[in-house]
């Protein structure tokens, strides 16, 4: 493999996998998007498809380059067509089983021993991942931030396996994407978690004791601290389950109680009220 990869696959087509996907078309590269079946990976390309509209609509992105960025996408429901891949990002829901067991299946289609395969993850152990493969010095952590192609930091994470060089062709991959990369050690959390979730996690606690509305703890941060957005309203943009999977990571490294997902939290999640993706968090939006 080249010092800087040129064929790019994503596993994933959700709401992080396509921006991934879109960016790295964007930015010139031939990217193939495996999905769980064909079904899935028919509506990750529409998912694309969208944002890319979304692009040229408000004036982000000319027509041509949409359309060209388009052509270099290619969605598949199989892993196999990632081959001959040259940096695989995985981009599954954050559940470590299933993300091993993506790593040990890529390990072995991905044909180049040089390939580097990156994990998206907000918070599991990079070293995990890596030790699924025969190949812990090739596997790194990518994590984008959502929304992919709006928001410019990539956390780059090496475990205690990963070589240098794979580093430096990650970062020297998030800066072709036109992404800021700050590094962290293989802690759960990494960053921005780290420092963010137990903030989220006040904010329920703060609603969950009636302390104060959902409205007013999101107006507070909003108005009284110049926050783009309130903790409730991020917390269900980014997931409440995702949340929840971050929150449950920490506390299982740390063993801290501010980490702890606080019941509400927990209830919301079994009861399917994950934020925006379903209609209904701590607010109720409109999925039309």
């Amino acid at each position: 493999m080249s010092a800087s990869p040129r064929r790019i696959g994503v596993v994933g087509g959700g709401q992080m996998g396509a921006g991934i996907a879109e960016v790295c078309a964007r930015a010139g590269f031939g990217t193939v998007v495996c999905e769980a079946d064909a079904t899935a990976a028919r509506a990750a390309r529409e998912r694309v498809t969208a944002s890319l509209a979304r692009a040229v609509e408000r004036g982000k992105l000319d027509r041509a380059s949409a359309e060209d960025a388009l052509a270099r996408l290619a969605f598949t429901g199989s892993l196999d067509d990632l081959a001959d891949r040259h940096l695989v990002i995985e981009a599954v829901v954050e559940n470590p089983d299933l993300k091993a067991d993506v790593f040990a299946a890529l390990d072995k289609i991905v044909e180049d021993p040089e390939a580097i395969l990156a994990t998206n993850t907000s918070s599991l152990p990079v070293m995990r991942l890596g030790m699924a493969t025969r190949r812990a010095d090739r596997v790194v952590g990518l994590h984008f931030f959502n929304p992919v192609p709006v928001l410019p930091l990539v956390e780059v994470v090496a475990s205690l396996h990963t070589a240098p060089e794979t580093l430096t062709a990650v970062e020297d991959f998030a800066a072709a994407l036109g992404k800021t990369v700050v590094r962290s050690q293989d802690r759960a959390g990494f960053v921005v978690n780290a420092l963010l979730v137990p903030y989220l996690l006040s904010a329920v606690r703060m609603a969950e004791s009636g302390f104060a509305t959902a409205a007013d703890v999101d107006a507070g941060m909003e108005l009284g601290c110049a926050h783009p957005m309130g903790p409730l309203k991020l917390a269900d943009l980014i997931g409440l389950d995702t949340v929840a999977s971050i929150a449950e990571s920490l506390y299982e490294e740390f063993k801290e109680p501010l980490y702890a997902p606080p019941p509400l939290l927990q209830r919301m999640v079994q009861a399917g009220l994950l934020g925006r993706k379903t209609g209904r968090g701590f607010h109720v939006y409109d999925r039309g």
